[in-house]
Order: C-alpha cells, then structure tokens, then sequence
C-alpha cells in the first residue's frame, strides 16, 4: 500500500476541502466537496447515513481524492485514488466533532440534525502523486 508521505500528511493536517470522487451504479462519477482527514495511513471521510456517499461506495468501494494547499496552489496538490476498506459508525460523532474544530474552530459539529447517523470512510489509498507525495 502506498504510504502518505509526511508533505501529503502536513496537508491533510489544514483544513483543506478535499473532492471526493465515487461510482454511481451507472459506473459515472460523482464528486463531493468533503472534509478530510488522515490517521497517518488511511484517509478518513466523515459523511451521514443515506447520503450518496455511503451508498455509492457500498456498491463499488472504489474512490479518488483531489486536495490542493492554498497556501501553494500551484504545486501543492495532491491526488489519491483508493478503495473505501471501512464504513463505521464507531467513533463518527467524534470525528466529526473534531473535523469541526479543525474547519470551523467549533468545538462541536453545529449542524447535527435529529436522527443523523454519522459514518466514516475508511479509504485505504492505492496510489498517490501531484506535487505534494515527495
């Protein structure tokens, strides 16, 4: 499995937006703006139940990543594609709890809505470049 570099790490450590990518059933793509965020192997996406997302990735766990550091937008950039090895509730209100720190400096997620089950995506990345991977 190819490794994170630390410059691909230190970027996923900023709160940049990443674009995720997944399949529809029809093998098209679809993208999202996400929050992202790394435990120094894997990325980790936070999304909710019943979202696209979720169920794009069940069906076909493949998945591409675009992030690019806007403090160095012309080389700073960084593509993974990968595969979804892990979709969890265990630990997703905390994770987005911290991603709220990190883009918002909120201590707490402000948009929780009633009933919301919060995932994780666990994205095992399979190859890695841009400016960024050194």
């Amino acid at each position: 499995m190819p490794k994170l570099s630390e410059k691909a790490r230190k970027l996923l450590e900023k709160p940049v937006i990443g674009h995720l990518v997944t399949l529809m059933p029809d093998g098209s793509p679809q993208v999202s703006p996400v929050w992202v965020d790394t435990d120094g192997e894997y990325l980790l996406v936070n999304t909710a139940e019943g979202r696209i997302k979720p169920r794009n990735v069940r069906n076909d766990p493949r998945v591409a990543l675009s992030a690019t550091d806007p403090d160095n937008e012309y080389t700073g950039i960084l593509q993974i594609r990968g595969k979804v090895v892990e979709v969890t509730e265990n630990g997703a209100r905390d994770h987005i709890d911290k991603l709220a720190k990190k883009y918002l400096g909120k201590d707490k997620y402000p948009f929780h809505q009633p009933g919301d089950v919060r995932l994780i995506l666990k994205i095992k990345p399979e190859h890695v470049s841009g400016g960024v991977p050194d």
